[in-house]
C-alpha cells in the first residue's frame, strides 16, 4: 500500500482546475507525495475503477487504499498540505462538517457537474 495521496479531478472544469492547481503548487513546494490525475485520462479512470461520469461528479482522493469523495476527500487532501491543515480541522468539526457536506453534495458539486455537461455539449456543437 502506497502512502502517496492521489487526487482524481476534472481538469476540464475551470473552477476545479484552478483549485487543484493551487494545491499542486503547494504540494510541490513542500515535496509532498501527492499525485494529481485528470479524469480525462482513461487509464487513470480504469485504475480508479470508475466511469468519467462518476468521476466528474465529485472530487476523489485515494490514500492508504481507501477512496474518499466530496468533502471527506478535500479533508484528506487538506490534512496533507501544511497550509491547508487548519481548514481540514475546521471542516472536520461536527456541525461544520455536516453543513459543508450538504452544501457540497447538494449545491456546489451538482452545479459544477451541470456546468461541465453544458461545456461538453457546447464543445461538440
Amino acid at each position: 500500500m502506497s502512502n502517496e495521496t492521489e487526487v482524481l479531478y476534472n481538469a476540464a472544469c475551470p473552477v476545479c482546475k484552478r483549485e487543484i492547481d493551487h494545491y499542486a503548487k503547494l504540494s510541490e513546494k513542500h515535496g509532498l507525495p501527492i499525485g494529481y490525475h485528470d479524469l480525462g485520462n482513461a487509464a487513470q479512470l480504469a485504475q480508479w475503477g470508475m466511469t468519467e461520469k462518476d468521476a466528474a461528479k465529485r472530487l476523489h482522493v485515494r490514500k492508504d487504499g481507501q477512496t474518499y469523495r466530496g468533502i471527506p476527500a478535500f479533508i484528506v487532501l487538506w490534512q496533507d498540505i501544511p497550509q491547508m491543515r487548519w481548514l481540514a480541522r475546521v471542516v472536520s468539526l461536527p456541525g461544520v462538517h455536516w453543513v459543508a457536506c450538504k452544501l457540497y453534495d447538494f449545491v456546489l458539486a451538482p452545479i459544477l457537474y451541470r456546468w461541465h455537461l453544458w461545456r461538453m455539449a457546447r464543445a461538440q456543437e
